[in-house]
């Protein structure tokens, strides 16, 4: 299957380090060949790149590896086929509007009859059953909210509800953001570390590459990366549980 990675901070931080060692499952440590797609927000608006060619070889990928794109929510994946051919349109991140503010979803599994799932304002461009529950999940949201709702609880109850409907046909490792808030759904495999002070090194398993925080961070930063297995070895990774949904806003878990 795919593999996820997401980041969630309390203040704009870049990804590179992370990313760079996703991006060898794509090909060269992993199996995940099959495209990639990255997104960064930046306020309710959020900036893509996509790739249908492996992450190991991509130029785009090198592209993203080298600039300090800063942000509060990024959400990545790459991909290993097994639903949509391997194209542009069928690579995560997905993006869609609501409420004036962009999401994206990333997923992992494979999800036995979710097309049989009617859709009234989403509709995927793909083919992909990922996007399909997307399309789903938000047509679900708009219809019980028509507008944000005052109640953040009573939000985030409905994308747990939704969560686990959807995970009753099949892995649903999710990856979701509303511009705001990161919502992590746990199926079978999803493992969060979170990073502040006192920093430290840190050592990536897929290529020789080690950052030493204390040097890149202040002390008041608090950044939780989610990946679908660890990036590291030596730092303290925390498997979810499955079943679960665990929400990230500032860096640190806000429900589950």
């Amino acid at each position: 299957m795919c593999e996820l990675l997401g980041m969630n901070c309390n203040v704009p931080t870049d990804i590179r380090f992370s990313f760079s060692g996703l991006i060898q499952r794509g090909g060269r440590t992993g199996p995940h060949s099959d495209g990639w797609g990255i997104a960064f927000y930046n306020g309710r608006g959020c900036r893509t790149f996509h790739d249908p060619h492996p992450s190991c070889q991509s130029e785009v990928a090198k592209l993203v590896r080298n600039q300090t794109i800063k942000s509060l929510n990024v959400i990545c994946h790459i991909r290993r086929a097994t639903n949509g051919r391997v194209c542009l349109e069928n690579t995560h991140p997905f993006v869609r509007e609501l409420w004036g503010c962009s999401w994206t979803l990333a997923h992992n599994g494979k999800l036995k009859g979710i097309k049989r799932r009617r859709l009234s304002h989403y509709h995927p461009i793909g083919t992909t059953d990922s996007e399909h529950a997307f399309c789903w999940i938000l047509d679900q949201v708009r219809d019980r909210f028509p507008t944000r709702p005052r109640s953040e609880r009573s939000l985030q109850r409905f994308i747990g509800e939704l969560a686990r409907d959807i995970d009753g046909l099949g892995p649903f490792n999710m990856l979701l953001c509303d511009s705001r808030d990161l919502y992590c759904h746990c199926s079978t495999n999803l493992n969060w570390l979170t990073r502040r002070a006192p920093f430290g090194p840190a050592s990536l398993i897929d290529t020789d590459m080690t950052v030493d925080f204390a040097k890149e961070t202040t002390p008041r930063d608090i950044v939780t990366v989610i990946a679908t297995h660890p990036l590291t070895d030596h730092e303290p990774w925390i498997p979810m549980d499955r079943g679960s949904l665990v929400i990230f806003r500032d860096g640190l878990p806000a429900a589950g």
